[in-house]
């Protein structure tokens, strides 16, 4: 895809460079800046897909400063910790973040089970609003959160259901499945087994596996013996079981073909798997839309719009930094009950705003006017439990890297 290199990334992109790192630690704060949470997984099993979210958010903050910043010129910044996508992690970094750093706001955390221990722990109580560009677990979407977790990423009760149909399109009938033990993997496979055999199609085993063994032999000879199954549909993520489970899979003889979701979709998956063993390998993902106006303003912004979740990232800094800029300007300062300017900067009616929108967003929100913001990802109109409407891709492997398509 072109990307769009527009003026005002030129503008901003020495201060990008500065704010695009990788690193957990928190910029120190100064008098007047305004802070704002963010909880990665550059530890755990998805370090590689979670560097780059995070750079994403990065530079949005880096935009949004280069671009008169908050309030009358304030500065956001990142109060960062890492959730290592493990729930006891989370809890102990959110902890952190709310009662030292004083965040109203969190991005994050990245994977679902980490999200369910921090919210509930820590961020619903202290009245602190999440916003995940990543976890996808179904469980989130009943969270008893008082309106303060939402995602401007689908759940997985929609990507499990696209992925069964996209695999009784590609002909599967029988397939056996194995799914590592945690909230994101779990739930996704529930969704998925449910959805195919109501489409038709028959599981002939089914495992629920744990994260980081040596070896899955065993259990691969008794999914591959059972059935005489088409391909193993494989829910793990990459670091953790599912590199480990191709690998022997194919060294064994166990199985040659695999479907699965995002939590697999890495390069390193490829680089360890080697991709001429991944030819009959699809993952689906959330995405965005590549056509849609506001993600090519997105892609002129940010050099890497493509990977997973990065559009989703952005988008959420800019809906968390829109709430605490409405709210201020509302006369309720950087408080901690920022879930109704959430939604009124999100949802319709108001004048429309995108990725690139910041300066003209912060001008219409202290004329009093109403905003409506498009995002890169979709135009995040949150419903009742705060989740999105979502467009999927399949993702497989050409010439060394995965390639997307979207799933009409």
């Amino acid at each position: 895809m072109k990307k769009i290199k527009s003026k005002t990334w030129r503008r901003f992109r020495s201060t990008l460079a500065v704010a695009a790192l990788t690193s957990i630690v928190a910029a120190p704060a100064s008098a007047g800046d305004i802070k704002m949470g963010v909880l990665n997984a550059l530890t755990g099993p998805i370090p590689d897909l979670a560097k780059v979210i995070l750079e994403s958010e990065q530079a949005a903050v880096a935009f949004i400063n280069a671009n008169g910043g908050m309030g009358s010129g304030d500065a956001l910044v990142l109060a960062s910790g890492d959730s290592g996508c493990d729930a006891k992690a989370a809890v102990d970094a959110a902890t952190k973040i709310v009662n030292v750093e004083q965040v109203s706001i969190i991005i994050g955390p990245l994977c679902s089970g980490a999200t369910i221990g921090a919210v509930q722990a820590v961020t619903i109580p202290a009245g602190v609003v999440n916003i995940s560009p990543s976890a996808t677990s179904p469980a989130i979407t009943d969270l008893d959160d008082n309106d303060n977790v939402f995602r401007t990423c689908p759940s997985d009760a929609y990507q499990g259901v696209t992925l069964a149909k996209l695999a009784r399109s590609m002909g599967y009938s029988k397939l056996a499945t194995t799914y590592a033990n945690d909230d994101y993997n779990a739930g996704l496979h529930d969704v998925f087994v449910q959805a195919f055999t109501e489409a038709g199609g028959t599981i002939t085993a089914d495992q629920m596996h744990e994260a980081n063994k040596a070896s899955y032999r065993s259990e691969l000879a008794t999914l591959a013996s059972s059935g005489d199954p088409e391909a193993l549909a494989l829910f793990a993520y990459y670091s953790g079981s599912g590199i480990t489970i191709m690998r022997q899979s194919i060294e064994n003889g166990f199985f040659g073909k695999f479907i699965g979701a995002d939590g697999m979709l890495a390069q390193e998956t490829i680089d360890q798997v080697g991709a001429n063993n991944l030819g009959d390998t699809v993952l689906t993902t959330g995405t965005a839309d590549p056509n849609s106006s506001h993600f090519q303003t997105f892609s002129g912004l940010f050099d890497k719009p493509s990977d997973p979740y990065t559009a989703q990232a952005w988008d959420a800094v800019m809906i968390g930094a829109l709430a605490i800029e409405r709210a201020g300007r509302k006369g309720q300062g950087n408080t901690r009950d920022l879930s109704a300017h959430v939604r009124a900067v999100t949802n319709a009616p108001g004048e429309e705003v995108g990725p690139g929108d910041w300066a003209k967003a912060k001008k219409l929100i202290a004329a009093g006017k109403d905003i409506n913001y498009q995002g890169a990802a979709g135009d995040h109109e949150f419903d009742a439990n705060g989740d999105v409407a979502g467009i999927y891709g399949a993702n497989v492997v050409e010439n060394g890297k995965w390639v997307q398509t979207l799933i009409d």
